[in-house]
């Protein structure tokens, strides 16, 4: 167990040092609205602890020209500014930069909303921290946007990857591997879809806090498996997945409401994101087998022992991120 130790011991110091910010690691974002004929009402976010800001700067076209001083605030982990700007002549052809990007290992979003009811997201990377503005979309563009935006989104999303290595732990047979992975990717799909069109909702604060305490839960079943005695959890796994993938279905749909859905696009961009997410867990579930496999092969682990070791690891993550989550509602 010395290897698999020191490996986990590893990890538990990366989720202890990540605790609570599962679902602020999140990209710059700029967000530009058209509320009248080349007038853009502009939000900035980029993120922030405490009194600290990333040094992410927004450069707009030339011939936009502030209309008032942004307004500026910090509002949890991020840092704002808020303002208007007159765009002469519109802002399609404009170059829009993020200065301090490159130097930086994040990325930036861009989405611009124009009147007409056209969107346009970009993704702005430290190699490529500039674009030129089309004006509008095409539904493959629109689509590769909020693809890629879902994978980001679950592979940053550290919680949900735990609440998934949590299951793949309680689990010993493959086909019910399967099943399970299939009813919580059903679940949360079933909850993001209607939290983003807005048929249902629920406080973006308490769900957070709640999807910790289902890591914990799992984490506890973990704890307490026996040899040769089987509980609800492990005998029906998929119903577990399932109730709580409901609840992780509105943290995704969170990010998704912060980015916001094309008018003209709304179930392409929503299907999408929503693939972009399973490809980003399969990716994540591939990655994890490949590596327990490995670690099998070479006698580092013996299932008994790791699982148990997981268990703590994960359960103790789950209370950090719970603990910070509880105090964060009353902030």
């Amino acid at each position: 167990m010395t290897r698999l130790g020191a490996l986990l011991s590893a990890l538990v110091a990366v989720f202890m040092a990540t605790s609570g910010m599962a679902h602020e690691i999140r990209p710059a974002y700029l967000d530009m609205r058209e509320t009248r004929r080349d007038e853009f009402a502009v939000v900035w976010k980029v993120p922030a602890q405490r009194d600290m800001r990333l040094g992410l700067y927004a450069s707009l076209p030339k011939p936009c020209v502030e209309k008032a001083e942004p307004v500026r605030s910090i509002d949890g982990g991020a840092y704002l500014e808020r303002w208007t700007v007159a765009c002469a002549g519109g802002l399609k052809g404009g170059e829009i930069t993020i200065d301090g990007l490159r130097s930086t290992m994040t990325e930036a979003l861009v989405r611009i909303e124009y009147e007409s009811g056209d969107t346009e997201v970009v993704r702005l990377m430290p190699d490529a921290p500039s674009f030129v503005t089309a004006g509008a979309q095409t539904g493959l563009d629109v689509a590769q946007a909020y693809f890629l935006l879902g994978v980001d989104h679950i592979l940053s999303g550290l919680d949900h990857l735990l609440f998934v290595l949590a299951l793949m732990l309680l689990i010993r047979e493959p086909w019910m591997l399967v099943k399970t992975i299939t009813a919580f990717t059903i679940a949360h799909s079933i909850t993001l879809a209607g939290a983003s069109l807005g048929y249902f909702s629920l406080p973006q604060k308490p769900v957070e806090a709640t999807i910790a305490l289902s890591i914990a839960f799992v984490a506890s079943e973990l704890v307490r498996m026996k040899p040769g005695e089987r509980r609800l959890s492990e005998g029906y796994p998929w119903v577990v997945a399932f109730a709580f993938g409901l609840l992780h279905g509105f943290g995704f749909a969170g990010a998704l409401k912060e980015i916001g859905l094309p008018q003209s696009d709304v179930p392409l961009s929503l299907l999408t994101f929503n693939l972009g997410v399973e490809a980003g867990q399969m990716i994540f579930v591939a990655a994890a087998l490949v590596v327990l496999k490995a670690a099998g092969a070479l006698g580092a682990i013996k299932p008994a022992p790791a699982r148990q070791f997981g268990a703590y690891m994960i359960g103790t993550a789950a209370m950090l991120w719970l603990v910070s989550r509880i105090a964060g509602l009353a902030a």
